[in-house]
Order: structure tokens, then C-alpha cells, then sequence
């Protein structure tokens, strides 16, 4: 049985293929999560008017990987610190956001967050709780 996580780390196409290189990965789509425009185009989240963030959603095998190796991916391939953008992208859809595939998920991703804080700088990455 497979499981879903949602991730947003930045420019949906580099967080995409950072997550269809580790095993058990069985599949990871590009989209949007959040905003005020239902079905937008890639144009129209590239106004900055839609609220929407890029995420990609991580299809997985929990027997293979754990959501925790997940997160341990995620918080490698993005810079927390930084607000509405990731290295060379500087656009408010290139958020940092989780979508936690389960309450319990909070925790571990509160956990993690203040442990980045502490060892760099304020972590600036939201957790996603309206989508429990």
C-alpha cells in the first residue's frame, strides 16, 4: 500500500526530481496547493495573484521509506531561512510548505523545524494544518 505526501521546497521541477531519486519513491507529480484561483495555469500562479505555492505531491512506499527519510529529504534540498523564494527563484508560489499526510505529522515537522532554528537561523517553512 502506498502512501501521500505533499512538499513544497521551492521551483516545483528541482523538488520533483530530488524526490523520484530516492528509493521507494514510486511516483512525484508537480502542482499547486492553497490559493484563490481554481485549476490555474503555471502563468497564472506566475503572477503572484493566485496565493498558490508549487508544491509536489510524493507518491511512497511506507514499507521502503519512511515519511521521516522524506522530510530528512526535504529539509536538505531547500533553504528554510528564506521567504518566498529558493536560490535563484524569487517568487511568492516558491514557498516552503508541508502538507502533512496526517495529525500526527505536525509534531515531527515542529520538532524538526525548531531543531533548524536552533543549529541556522528561524525557520521560515509553514505546516499546512487546514489540509488534515
Amino acid at each position: 500500500m502506498s502512501e501521500i505526501a505533499t512538499f513544497a521546497a521551492g521551483c516545483f521541477w528541482g523538488v520533483e526530481a530530488a524526490f523520484r531519486r530516492v528509493p521507494g519513491v514510486l511516483d512525484a507529480v508537480s502542482g499547486y496547493s492553497g490559493g484563490r484561483t481554481e485549476n490555474p495555469s503555471y502563468k497564472d500562479v506566475c503572477t503572484d495573484h493566485t496565493g498558490h505555492a508549487e508544491v509536489v505531491q510524493v507518491a511512497f512506499d511506507p514499507s521502503k521509506v519512511s515519511y521521516e527519510q522524506l522530510l530528512d529529504v526535504f529539509w536538505k534540498i531547500h533553504d528554510p531561512t528564506q521567504v518566498n523564494r529558493q536560490g535563484p527563484d524569487f517568487l511568492a508560489q516558491c514557498t516552503a510548505l508541508l502538507v502533512p499526510i496526517r495529525a500526527a505529522a505536525i509534531d515531527r515537522i515542529v520538532g524538526i523545524r525548531a531543531r533548524v532554528a536552533q543549529a541556522h537561523a528561524p525557520s521560515t517553512t509553514a505546516a499546512d494544518r487546514n489540509s488534515l
